[in-house]
């Protein structure tokens, strides 16, 4: 059960409309071990849906992707990199794969419209584990034991919780889905010295 900590940075907020320009991931084995990473610059598909709202939250610019490579050629060696870490052949599913990330449906949306797109068969299941969903439970727990919580949910101040932060200000896909990997794993931890008491 490989685990796949994802994030995307894209030119807007609607799926339909903008496109993915950048991606990062941390493939991980079944006791949260990082395999191996992935990153890359996407040039969108529809550059006049490019939002300087997004922008702002990335600090990427068109400029910045004008020799990236095209979405078509990403996806497929984003795919062969799952594959070639997993010692998995093109009929081998990836149905297994957990999608892990801070409010990871978006981001799933999103792959899931482009892969449609792109007139890629989607190889994998909808399988994912949430941060911010981990976070509230978690935001409970510490409040019935009267234990300091994170200042909010965001992955920013969770990261912080932990003593992680950012390098940058703006958002980047490989560096957040490393944040976020790292958050996972401490919650893993708490987890385990937690005791259930009926």
């Amino acid at each position: 059960m490989p685990y796949l900590i994802l994030d995307l940075e894209m030119s807007g907020s609607e799926a339909d409309f903008h496109d993915i320009i950048q991606i990062g991931c941390i493939l991980a084995d079944d006791n949260w071990n990082k395999l191996s990473e992935f990153e890359s610059l996407v040039y969108p598909d529809n550059p006049d849906a490019f939002s300087s709202d997004a922008e702002n939250i990335h600090g990427i610019s068109l400029n910045d992707l004008e020799n990236a490579p095209i979405a078509y050629d990403v996806f497929e060696n984003f795919e062969h990199w799952i594959r070639k870490t997993l010692k998995r052949n093109n009929n081998q599913p990836l149905h297994d794969i957990i999608f892990c990330g801070q409010s990871v449906i978006n981001d799933i949306n999103f792959l899931k419209s482009e892969y449609d797109e792109l007139n890629i068969t989607w190889p994998f299941s909808t399988k994912m584990y949430d941060l911010l969903s981990i976070s509230f439970i978690f935001f409970q727990i510490f409040e019935a034991n009267k234990i300091e919580k994170p200042k909010s949910m965001s992955l920013k101040n969770v990261a912080e919780y932990f003593n992680l932060k950012r390098e940058e200000e703006t958002h980047n896909a490989l560096e957040d889905a490393l944040l976020t990997y790292k958050c996972f794993k401490e919650y893993l931890n708490l987890m385990s010295s937690l005791k259930l008491v009926q």
